[in-house]
């Protein structure tokens, strides 16, 4: 009788550590910030079609790099438990925070599960507070591991070089069109890129909390127009898609 092959535990969680951390590796970065006026969500996205930043519920947005097909299943699924949650009890018990425990108790489990192949994907989970002191930015590993970030995130490809760019020029009191000039800058510092880059309007995807929207829901789009006047140093940031 042949005996089964054996893969020490501690050599099977590195190796699913490795495979995921390769796929997330080959995404495009996204950054998260606080700015004044709410958080600012900046992605390295040519497409009109495909977002990596989306509204979960009213003051709730997620954002994702890694495997499209996957960071979707896991954004329709925050946006169906937050609907049920807000339907059955009331909408201020729809939280960042329960949401970020959700995805982190699903991601720990299909990582530990030798079963299921893990997630190549990296969440954020961003609350917009009635004042900036209640702003809540989490992000989620692939093995569920959760960090509760003070002032801005990076996830993706490059991200200690992209980190490192927005750690010197953060201030969560600046305007809009600062923060995003500020990430823009840093998703171009891709050190593995052969030559310097430049990214333009067409090449990102832009969405913010705002919290001076008059309507319930926070979560608003930057149309490509709206997101080359802030490029061009303070151009108009009233243009919306949604």
């Amino acid at each position: 009788m042949s005996m089964p092959f054996y893969v020490a535990p501690e050599q099977q969680m590195k190796d699913r550590s490795d495979f995921a951390r390769k796929g997330i590796a080959r995404g495009r970065a996204v950054v998260v910030l606080r700015y004044r006026d709410g958080i600012c969500f900046v992605a390295e996205n040519r497409s009109l079609a495909l977002h990596k930043i989306s509204e979960i519920y009213d003051r709730i947005a997620f954002a994702a790099v890694g495997r499209y097909n996957e960071f979707e299943q896991l954004r329709i699924a925050g946006i169906q438990q937050a609907d049920l949650r807000g339907y059955a009890y009331d909408r201020s018990d729809v939280t960042g925070r329960m949401l970020a425990n959700a995805y982190s108790q699903l991601l720990g489990s299909t990582f530990s599960s030798g079963a299921e192949k893990p997630f190549e994907v990296e969440l954020v989970v961003a609350e917009l507070g009635d004042e900036p002191a209640g702003d809540q930015i989490y992000r989620l590993t692939y093995d569920g591991s959760i960090a509760d970030e003070e002032n801005f995130t990076a996830m993706g490809g490059a991200t200690e070089a992209i980190a490192e760019v927005v750690r010197r020029g953060i201030d969560p009191q600046a305007d809009l069109g600062t923060v995003v000039r500020l990430a823009v800058r840093a998703l171009a510092a891709d050190t593995s890129a052969p030559s310097p880059r430049v990214l333009g309007p067409d090449a990102l995807e832009v969405a913010i909390l705002d919290r001076t929207r008059p309507r319930p829901r926070k979560f608003r789009r930057i149309s490509r127009t709206a997101l080359a006047g802030l490029l061009d140093d303070g151009g108009p940031d009233d243009q919306e898609t949604k």
